[in-house]
């Protein structure tokens, strides 16, 4: 054994600006020995079906990681879901099905037929825009689509919700400025509010739901991904209750005794 073995198999030092993209055929290359002849026998053992929950996994800390706001471990979790790729591109090239190379084709002929705006003569105002576009343009690859086909049950509610409203967007059928989202979400919450004294569970559930659908609306005007929003928000909630919690404690406070209004005052002076 080597003492340095990413020496044996990779070049050692920077990439010349030159030859940017070589790692990702070192990537490759590791790939296909951790899957072959005297490789590694779990890498070995993988199949589409196996890797899906680390696929799945590694999505999430790309997201943690995010939020993080610390570059470096952005990279490093970015590298386990690129591995994820070249994975699955293996496992593909092996069969016969396809390769690495064909799933980047793929998506690059996919980017420049869907950004006419960049690779052809369309213009366009804003981002928005470019998203209703994308909607359109798919319809015309794939021809006339459900309002939901393809777009995964098993989503986070919010992101399809938003994926859903983006679509029919792309149909035509949107809010044509915040304010009209505004005044749904205004008139949705009314109704919850309204149901709620009706002990009926059932219509509660339904126009909660309508709340939460108008506040994808709601961010999808104001140009806010709803899934991440409420993902830093209830980190930031957790971060303030255990501050929060922490002081109760050195204090003496119990905070089932305190009121509505003086729990309220409690958490945030907490968080200051």
């Amino acid at each position: 054994m080597t003492a340095d073995p990413l020496a044996e198999h990779v070049p050692a030092g920077p990439v010349p600006s030159s030859a940017e993209g070589v790692w990702l055929l070192d990537l490759v290359k590791v790939m296909a020995k951790l899957r072959g002849p005297g490789g590694c026998p779990w890498d070995a053992e993988q199949t589409h079906t196996s890797l899906a929950k680390h696929l799945l996994e590694e999505s999430h800390e790309v997201l943690d990681a995010i939020d993080s706001g610390e570059p470096e471990r952005l990279r490093d979790e970015l590298g386990d879901l690129l591995l994820q790729v070249a994975f699955h591109a293996e496992l593909a090239r092996e069969v016969g099905d396809y390769d690495i190379d064909d799933v980047a084709r793929g998506i690059v002929a996919k980017l420049v037929r869907r950004h006419p705006h960049v690779f052809g003569d369309v213009d366009v105002e804003d981002a928005g825009e470019v998203l209703v576009n994308w909607e359109k343009i798919k319809e015309v690859e794939k021809g006339a689509q459900g309002v939901e086909e393809d777009i995964p049950v098993t989503l986070p509610a919010l992101a399809r919700a938003s994926k859903v409203q983006r679509r029919a967007a792309g149909f035509g059928f949107s809010w044509r400025s915040p304010e009209g989202a505004f005044t749904k979400l205004h008139e949705e919450l009314a109704e919850l509010e309204s149901a709620t004294s009706a002990d009926d569970q059932s219509q509660v559930e339904a126009e909660l739901g309508d709340v939460l659908f108008a506040t994808v609306s709601v961010a999808r005007q104001l140009g806010v991904d709803p899934e991440q929003a409420l993902r830093r928000t209830t980190t930031r909630f957790a971060t303030r209750y255990e501050q929060m919690r922490a002081r109760a404690t050195v204090e003496g406070v119990d905070l089932e005794s305190l009121d509505e209004a003086a729990l309220l005052a409690y958490f945030r002076a907490a968080r200051t």
